[in-house]
């Protein structure tokens, strides 16, 4: 322990003395999560400046954590506030449940500079959304030369033991799946279809990866050469020279979007709102679209350039190239699904 260290205690021990309302976890810094891998490296490098920069310099502390790790960290915070986060950015199926369980408020729409001009699929009053993940198909560029074009290619027997899939805890697995059945029949309801799907494919199938930034870094580790996942995550491997490339599905990819909320009782709501606001604005949208980090953008005002606009174009096309899912009827049987594919999907 610093020198340093022991002052801030001391200081932070004093202030509780002097006020005794404050609890510890009012004296903490104000905490924002962002989601982990690529997503950590977009946010920290451009959110971040931007609003220390708009905020006198504020204090900010940025927590890396999945979706349903945030949901169980705010959740156990509920009958002693204030919470540990600041700001959560969830996932559509997590998001809904902490909606559900009354552990974010309500986005103050009425003061936001950036919220009438985010697109419709990533917003809600409750919270919005300063990306879109997109899940299309992955391969290895080297041992690939025919580029796949849709999703049935995952069953080609040349890919024997060499296709990877992701869990269903991440959004991205189910939503993989969801897609899957409904291509077959299926819907959101009943993905029975793409459980059957899947059974077919389990020769081919090398690994299972638990999130997405796993599901990208298995092709850098050399033990898989197809997969569903997610945009950006490959085409930050790509940028440092990993032999790999990202394809939309001619059927449709799959997009799903990650909301930031303010989290209920934060000592730091105001910090939180102007936070969230510095991640809708044009300028960091902006940044964050180009590479390497490739975040596709929500707001309607950016306009798309470079790798981004040359897998997807211009907003409108990007709307017409996704599908966006039913999350609170997956939320009623994802439990259930999880199970399920933890017991059927073993290598």
């Amino acid at each position: 322990i610093t020198r340093r260290d022991l002052m801030i205690l001391a200081l932070a021990i004093g202030a509780m003395q002097a006020f005794p309302q404050m609890s510890q976890a009012q004296a903490r810094r104000f905490v924002a999560s962002c989601l982990t891998g690529s997503w950590e490296v977009a946010f920290r490098d451009n959110a971040v400046p931007a609003f220390r920069r708009d905020n006198n310099n504020a204090e900010i502390a940025l927590e890396p954590m999945v979706s349903v790790e945030q949901l169980a960290k705010i959740s156990a915070a509920k009958a002693n506030p204030p919470p540990p986060l600041d700001v959560a950015i969830l996932d559509n199926g997590p998001s809904l449940v902490a909606i559900a369980q009354d552990l974010v408020s309500p986005y103050p729409v009425a003061q936001s500079k950036y919220y009438r001009d985010i697109l419709p699929d990533a917003k809600s009053p409750m919270g919005v959304a300063p990306f879109f993940q997109i899940i299309g198909i992955a391969y290895n560029s080297d041992r690939i030369k025919t580029p796949p074009t849709s999703w049935d290619d995952l069953w080609k027997p040349e890919y024997k033991g060499r296709v990877g899939v992701t869990n269903l805890n991440s959004s991205m697995g189910m939503g993989f799946m969801v897609a899957l059945a409904r291509k077959h029949g299926g819907s959101e309801a009943n993905i029975d279809e793409a459980f059957k799907r899947l059974g077919d494919l389990k020769p081919n199938i090398g690994a299972v990866a638990a999130n997405p930034s796993q599901a990208a870094a298995l092709f850098q580790q050399g033990q898989i050469d197809i997969a569903p996942a997610i945009f950006n995550e490959i085409m930050l491997l790509k940028a440092r020279d990993v032999p790999v490339d990202f394809v939309l599905p001619k059927e449709w990819a799959v997009g799903y979007n990650s909301t930031m909320h303010i989290v209920k009782n934060s000592p730091y709501a105001e910090l939180a709102f102007n936070y969230i606001e510095a991640c809708l604005s044009p300028e960091v949208q902006t940044k964050m679209m180009q590479a390497p980090y490739l975040v596709v953008p929500t707001n309607s005002k950016v306009k798309m350039t470079g790798e981004i606009a040359k897998m997807f174009g211009n907003v409108e096309q990007l709307q017409e190239k996704l599908r966006f899912l039913d999350w609170k009827t997956i939320n009623q049987n994802r439990g259930a699904w999880v199970e399920r594919f933890n017991r059927e999907v073993k290598i």
